[in-house]
């Protein structure tokens, strides 16, 4: 309960925060509204409402207040509507829907199931290959010192590109050589998911003191017996923790990665919401996006304590 508490009270915090910020940011489409409707608004005229504060229209308007969590059009919907909006997109579509699982026996192409199975498989496919080479690339840095000299901050430097102005160019150049589908997304999630793994691994494996690495030359060990029986097993902490930063990186770059193709998954769902002013829509999507990675991440987490429980290493 006292992990709990802490919790749930900056959860409601958030919520109470959410629906109070949704009154000023609704309420011109609702004074809009309640004007076709026939009632009094103050002031009167369109183009002074355009001209006054947000928060100006509220006090002189209290009695609309209540509109501005269930306005049809809102800037910013109330929890409920995006609550609602969750349930109608995943359970009540595939239940009740003609496109529905129960219907026509696959999920619907209008569910948030099926497009957040379609990130899950981009981002799954683009963090095992993110973290083969993050892996591999760090064991290259740590044992040649031209690779760390010479890659190393050209790995760095990788990451300063904006990700939103990289993707388009590697999607059509992707599919201009006829590589289309879950590849060149994935390309675009083990992007951003590769440099958090080498930043840790490379940490990891330097980690073993000198005494440590004297007593394996005292055995006359060479690189790989040090690495498989020194080096390796003392990374497996630093490397969970960057396959946390990973999975999460890796899914913004399979959401990323879908804007552009607009074929399914979360991105695309988000985008076409934006393109048809259904903001609903997006904050359900970006809900499932956060549910997802927190799944990812809790993945991470759990195989992380059997790995270190097997391992005999404290946590």
């Amino acid at each position: 309960m006292k992990k709990v508490l802490p919790v749930l009270t900056l959860v409601l915090g958030l919520i109470a925060l959410w629906y109070v910020a949704a009154i000023p940011m609704n309420i011109k489409e609702v004074l809009t509204q309640a004007e076709r409707d026939g009632a009094t608004i103050t002031p009167a005229s369109a183009q002074e409402r355009r001209d006054l504060s947000n928060l100006s229209l509220v006090l002189q308007n209290p009695g609309q207040i209540g509109q501005s969590w269930s306005t049809k059009r809102p800037i910013l919907p109330a929890p409920h509507r995006v609550v609602a909006e969750l349930y109608d997109s995943t359970i009540h579509e595939e239940l009740t829907g003609r496109r529905g699982i129960v219907r026509s026996g696959t999920l619907s192409n209008r569910s948030l199931i099926y497009h957040g199975l379609v990130t899950l498989s981009a981002t799954a496919l683009g963090f095992a290959i993110g973290a083969t080479l993050g892996i591999a690339l760090a064991i290259g840095i740590v044992h040649s010192r031209v690779m760390d000299m010479s890659v190393m901050p050209w790995a760095i430097i990788s990451q300063t590109i904006p990700i939103v102005a990289l993707a388009p160019m590697i999607i059509v150049v992707l599919y201009s050589i006829g590589v289309q589908g879950l590849l060149p997304k994935a390309i675009i999630s083990a992007y951003l998911s590769f440099f958090p793994v080498v930043v840790g691994m490379v940490k990891g494996l330097r980690s073993p003191d000198h005494m440590q690495m004297d007593l394996m030359r005292t055995y006359n060990a060479g690189q790989t017996t040090v690495l498989s029986k020194l080096r390796l097993p003392s990374s497996v902490p630093y490397l969970f923790a960057s396959l946390k930063i990973a999975i999460a990186a890796s899914l913004v770059g399979a959401i990323v990665g879908e804007l552009p193709v607009q074929k399914g998954g979360l991105g695309a769902r988000m985008l076409a919401g934006s393109y048809y002013g259904q903001m609903e829509q997006i904050w359900a999507a970006l809900f499932m996006a956060a549910a997802l990675a927190a799944t990812l991440v809790w993945a991470i987490s759990a195989a992380e304590r059997a790995t270190l429980k097997k391992m005999g290493m404290a946590q």
